[in-house]
């Protein structure tokens, strides 16, 4: 492979979800640039919970890379060893970078994440599971962030008559820096569906089944209450995605696995090294920070680019580079096509269940991804109808 031309200096993104593409598609105009992802398609987890009940959304959500960039490309592999400079992949290939940018993201159980790279493993996964749903006549979801109560809402909206239980250890639902009154607005809003929502107390053991198993069992809490339930799911559970970091990148990941990033969201330690969205220690963990991330990223290596090889690209705000400014905190959380309620940034008013409905509940943003991803919105891009 030849180096890269200084015309069109080498970018190297790992990693195709949210942060990933968004830093691609921007760049692929002003440098040579490479997405390296091993799913063959990008995966709209947005809408996993949607798909998992009604699964003619499954195409709308799986949607191929081949229409991202008009110049760069989608290597179909991963990255196993990423120093300042260098990519190895799994094939064996290696990219030289004068760029290299992180997002490789973070897993979390399914249904939220799929861990199957190629499309048809996963659509078949989800329709075994939806399968099993279907036939369950009491579902156990463990964790009530907003995923159990995405998840809650979803199964409820499809089958009314389900008996969903929704547990965790903690006091309220919706862990987080968010807003009290939200908390109580999201259980009002479960209990009214007639999901169970037992708080403040661990199981005494994890159920004896797989999660998305069809078998029938019954769990206690330490506080004494028994649980019957035909199938549960794992709603909790993030783990960043950064076991490929080598050489003088490992210094920059943390206890935890995140990677440690400066206010211009460069690795620490490094100047053409960026680390953005769920594996970096800039924010919290929303697809809406990470498109916010992603333009300071790529604007930031335009501006390197742009300055030459001669400049410092440390940080230093004399440097040119911008800073990311974390929002105040915000979150929309759909229950069901219809209701749900969230906050903005800013706002001293909850959303109500129709704002909700309409900027996410309804069609879970799909276009949005369709359409950065160059498919036609009246195809993968739209919701079903009905």
């Amino acid at each position: 492979m030849s180096e890269p031309s200084p015309a069109r200096p080498a970018v190297v993104v790992i990693g195709g979800g949210y942060a990933g593409i968004s830093v691609a598609k921007q760049l692929d105009d002003f440098a040579s640039v490479v997405l390296v992802e091993p799913k063959d398609a990008f995966v709209h987890n947005v809408a996993a919970l949607r798909a998992l009940v009604d699964p003619s959304w499954l195409p709308r959500i799986y949607l191929p890379y081949g229409g991202l960039l008009s110049h760069g490309r989608v290597a179909a592999d991963r990255a196993v060893k990423v120093d300042a400079g260098r990519v190895a992949l799994a094939s064996g290939e290696e990219l030289p970078a004068d760029y290299i940018v992180l997002a490789t993201g973070s897993s979390y159980p399914f249904p939220a994440k799929s861990d199957l790279d190629r499309t048809v493993d996963a659509h078949e996964k989800t329709l075994g599971t939806h399968d099993a749903l279907a036939a369950a006549a009491r579902v156990l979801l463990v964790g009530a962030g907003a995923v159990g109560i995405e998840l809650a809402g979803e199964i409820k909206a499809v089958w009314p008559s389900k008996q969903v239980t929704l547990i965790d250890v903690a006091d309220e639902v919706l862990g987080g820096p968010f807003r009290a009154d939200l908390k109580a607005e999201l259980r009002r809003q479960l209990e009214e569906l007639g999901v169970q929502v037992l708080l403040g107390s661990p199981l005494r053991a994890a159920p004896p089944t797989e999660p998305g198993e069809l078998r029938t069992f019954t769990v206690a809490t330490q506080a004494g209450r028994e649980v019957t339930a035909d199938l549960w799911f794992r709603c909790y559970g993030v783990i960043p995605v950064s076991d490929y970091l080598a050489g003088g990148l490992a210094g920059a990941r943390t206890a935890d696995g995140m990677i440690e990033v400066t206010p211009t969201l460069q690795v620490a330690g490094q100047d053409r090294v960026f680390a953005l969205g769920d594996v970096s220690t800039a924010d919290r963990k929303v697809a809406g920070a990470a498109s916010r991330q992603a333009a300071i990223v790529a604007g930031n290596i335009r501006a390197l680019i742009e300055a030459g090889p001669d400049a410092a690209g440390t940080g230093d705000p004399d440097a040119g580079l911008r800073r990311y400014e974390p929002a105040p905190p915000g979150i929309v959380v759909p229950i069901g096509p219809e209701g749900g309620s969230g906050q903005r940034p800013g706002s001293e008013d909850l959303l109500p269940a129709e704002v909700v409905a309409q900027v996410k509940g309804r069609d879970m943003m799909v276009a949005r991804f369709a359409e950065m991803l160059g498919l036609p919105a009246s195809d993968e891009g739209a919701p079903p109808e009905g």
